[in-house]
């Protein structure tokens, strides 16, 4: 039976950590949405793959989430990691956000598999000074919201501290 939970924090909250713990068991499959473009991200891909250990299946997909999350092999639990990077390049190629987040929630709906995904919050600070820095903003707490309304489970981490918002992951 398939359970959707969403991971929310802010940077280095300890989001990824949360999401392995409820995915220790496999068989697993990361679905990473980062593209290696600079040496920061290199090595911020390094440490993950460091953190999750040989177990793990690897599926990089930046963009079409959905159609990865469809293929996937059925009884197999999917970490997908994270949705801020995936709104960053949806937005980065000028994708229909909107009509993207409407087909994850698709693909989340009909699929059999166990799913977690990781996301940012972004809403908490200040109201950005930039047009396209408040319209991300704006979008990832949208795509948080749908996110989380078809969620199971809903947590937000802080210092490494899961809080339950919804369900009990």
């Amino acid at each position: 039976m398939s359970r959707i939970s969403l991971i929310l924090g802010g940077a280095r909250s300890g989001k990824t950590a949360r999401a392995l713990t409820l995915c220790a068991e496999p068989p697993h499959t990361y679905l990473a949405t980062a593209q290696p473009l600079d040496g920061e991200m290199d090595a911020r891909i390094a440490a993950h793959r460091a953190e999750r250990g040989e177990t793990w299946g690897v599926i990089e997909e930046p963009l079409e989430i959905s159609d990865a999350l469809r293929g996937a092999d059925a009884g197999t639990t999917i970490l997908i990691d994270c949705l801020t990077l995936w709104l960053s390049n949806l937005m980065h190629h000028e994708r229909d956000v909107e009509a993207e987040t409407t087909r994850l929630i698709a693909a989340l709906t009909d699929t059999t598999n166990r799913v977690v995904l990781v996301s940012n919050e972004i809403g908490l600070g200040l109201v950005p000074m930039e047009k396209l820095s408040r319209d991300f903003r704006d979008a990832q707490g949208r795509l948080n919201q749908r996110i989380a309304a078809a969620a199971d489970d809903v947590e937000f981490v802080v210092a490494g501290l899961p809080m339950t918002l919804k369900g009990g992951a």
